[in-house]
């Protein structure tokens, strides 16, 4: 299984990738790593590949996903500050693990709200497919186009769709 990664870098989407040690499942807390001092989240919708696929044409992108959940994301923002500085790459700020928090799957794609998202969930599919052959279980997530908000311990996030809690994460 791959994990996909749109996030939000510069006023454009930028491409990642994450290990599956990185999903956080189930209503698990996230440790903060000993090793950050600025930990930040970042909203998401994760998309659950449902059919193999390789340079998949945007207008039948839909095809191509049978689910949707919101997600968090988590990323040391000191250590990726250094890593761009230095040009080193982004991999111990943005994919270490339990990194990326996963709710419920919502199988009705109509009720979710994906506004002000990097790309449309379309030109994600298809951005993925032009590089990588994606397959059944891979994930996809795209980050909404916003300011990463830094957590602590104690924070809790949550996501609610139409009333019902989707998604919920202790930081401890």
């Amino acid at each position: 299984m791959k994990i996909i990664g749109f996030v939000y870098n510069d006023g454009e989407a930028q491409m990642v990738l994450k290990g599956d040690s990185c999903l956080l499942n189930g209503r698990k807390p996230l440790f903060m790593p000993d090793w950050t001092n600025e930990l930040s989240v970042t909203e998401c919708w994760i998309l659950r590949v449902s059919r193999l696929g390789k340079e998949i044409a945007q207008k039948f992108a839909n095809r191509y996903y049978d689910a949707v959940a919101p997600g968090a994301d988590f990323v040391a923002m000191d250590v990726l500050r250094e890593a761009q500085a230095n040009g080193r790459p982004w991999t111990k700020a943005l994919a270490f693990d339990y990194s990326l928090a996963i709710g419920e799957w919502i199988m009705d794609n109509g009720q979710c709200t994906m506004d002000n998202l990097v790309l449309t969930p379309e030109e994600a599919i298809a951005e993925a497919s032009r590089l990588m052959t994606i397959r059944q279980g891979d994930l996809i997530y795209i980050h909404k186009r916003c300011a990463p908000i830094r957590v602590q311990k104690e924070d809790i996030i949550r996501a609610e769709i139409n009333g019902e809690e989707k998604l919920y994460c202790k930081i401890k």
